[in-house]
């Protein structure tokens, strides 16, 4: 499919049944071919891939799932384009469109029901206002997912990529890092989209991880220690996990930090994944 073919196919679906992108669900197509061909070839599908489609649009990048994959899940929230999607996916017979919310959906009820045990792929076009939501979501929930290809905000990209120190780094890095290993593919510039955001954009790959980076007591705990270090990003490590609610006092707080080599005036962006991970083993102990 040329570049050309997917813009004019774009806006002849667009004026056939007279629709019009809504703000409100962060519409915006992808038209350029050669990002749409490296999404897809850091996918890996095959075959015996199943696959979930976050926002499928018009199809453009649902057609060529369907052919590359064995099964495909397009999540599509407009009810307005459903009716387009059952006419540009007509024919492929490995595809299930479903017209939800994908923050309301039971993901692993869906998933036992659609695919049984196999192990899925996520593959999507994320709105950018709820980017980080859904990410978290596909993360918490206890679901069999092999990796995630998105395309994000390219600063939501970098968050996600960012290392201990910098102004990126904070909850959505650990929590990502800590399921998976996030590798950027490509920038996008805002004209590779009909209509253009205002802002550039970014492919991820998360690939997920056979098993976490750090040993934990208890994931609730760490995650409530990372919550609580990126709270209020002013403040020292000592004081904004003290206003975290962790059940601890400042000086119990104080006391963990220091046998745990960590000091209190540090800022959470300044820690590891494996810093984090003593604390909060220090905590539920």
């Amino acid at each position: 499919m040329k570049e050309a073919s997917i813009k004019t196919s774009t806006l002849d679906l667009m004026k056939k049944y007279d629709f019009k992108t809504a703000k409100k669900f962060g519409q915006n197509f992808l038209t350029d071919e050669t990002v749409l061909k490296t999404i897809i070839d850091c996918s890996e599908l095959s075959k015996e891939d199943c696959v979930l489609e976050i926002g499928p649009g018009l199809g453009v990048m649902t057609q060529i799932l369907c052919e590359k994959a064995g099964r495909v899940l397009a999540v599509e929230i407009d009810r307005k384009l459903i009716q387009i999607l059952r006419v540009s996916l007509f024919g492929y017979e490995n595809v299930e469109i479903i017209n939800e919310d994908i923050l309301k959906l039971d993901l692993k009820k869906m998933f036992e029901e659609k695919f049984g045990s196999s192990p899925v792929k996520v593959v999507a076009n994320l709105p950018y206002y709820i980017t980080t939501p859904i990410i978290m979501k596909l993360l918490e929930e206890d679901i069999n997912l092999r990796s995630i290809t998105i395309m994000v905000q390219k600063e939501v990209g970098e968050r996600i990529c960012a290392a201990p120190g910098g102004k990126d780094y904070g909850a959505l890095t650990v929590a990502v890092q800590y399921r998976c290993i996030p590798r950027k593919i490509l920038v996008v510039p805002p004209d590779s989209f009909m209509p253009q955001p205002e802002v550039e954009s970014m492919v991820l790959k998360l690939d997920f991880r056979d098993k976490p980076p750090v040993n934990l007591k208890n994931e609730k705990m760490y995650f409530r220690v990372v919550k609580a270090s990126f709270g209020q990003r002013r403040k020292t490590l000592l004081n904004a996990l003290t206003a975290g609610n962790l059940g601890k006092t400042k000086d119990e707080l104080k006391d963990v930090l220091l046998r745990n080599g960590i000091d209190e005036k540090r800022r959470g962006e300044t820690l590891s994944l494996e810093e984090f991970a003593r604390i909060a083993n220090d905590l539920y102990s």
